[in-house]
């Protein structure tokens, strides 16, 4: 009974405090340290260096992104730039063909002029010569006519004499239409 009793006076709730709980405090405290060296610290290392490699591979893919900004940035900006030197060309090359266009346009007028000016003289030329002619013919008939009505063969002098004479009276303007 006095067993009974000291057994009784350690209890304290639902633990007893004998061998067996030294024991099995005693082998928690090794399976601790075992799995601390064992697994814990490993499992911790390796969450550690993976999360690493995650903020790791986060930065670089934020840095990847900023060059990929900057180089979409810098492809906007040549497509800008070719787009804009096209236009310049498209408009130089408009500008040269108008230009080319007024300069062929400016010489079909010039030589429009010229050949209606070269057709000018050419009629010119051919009115003078058939007013010559008429003028050749007219004396022809006056010389006939004056023989007929005379009666008699006129010389050169006064043939001539009378020519100029009918000429000048009927006058230049007469036959210049």
């Amino acid at each position: 009974m006095g067993f009974n009793l000291i057994t009784a006076n350690l209890r304290l709730g639902l633990v007893e405090f004998n061998a067996t709980f030294f024991f099995q405090i005693f082998n928690t405290f090794v399976l601790y340290l075992f799995l601390r060296k064992m697994l814990f610290k490993p499992v911790t290392e390796l969450i550690e260096k993976r999360e690493m490699e995650i903020a790791s591979d986060i930065d670089n893919a934020a840095i990847k992104n900023e060059e990929a900004d900057e180089l979409k940035k810098e492809y906007n900006k040549k497509i800008k730039t070719i787009e804009n030197e096209g236009k310049k060309i498209i408009k130089e090359a408009k500008m040269v063909a108008e230009k080319e266009a007024s300069r062929i346009m400016e010489k079909v007028r010039e030589d429009e002029k010229e050949i209606r000016l070269k057709n000018q003289i050419e009629l010119e030329r051919e009115k003078i010569k058939a007013v010559n002619e008429l003028k050749d013919e007219i004396s022809n008939l006056t010389i006939m006519a004056a023989s007929k009505v005379v009666g008699k063969n006129l010389k050169l002098e006064d043939h001539i004499a009378l020519i100029d004479q009918f000429i000048d009276e009927v006058g230049d303007t007469k036959w210049q239409n």
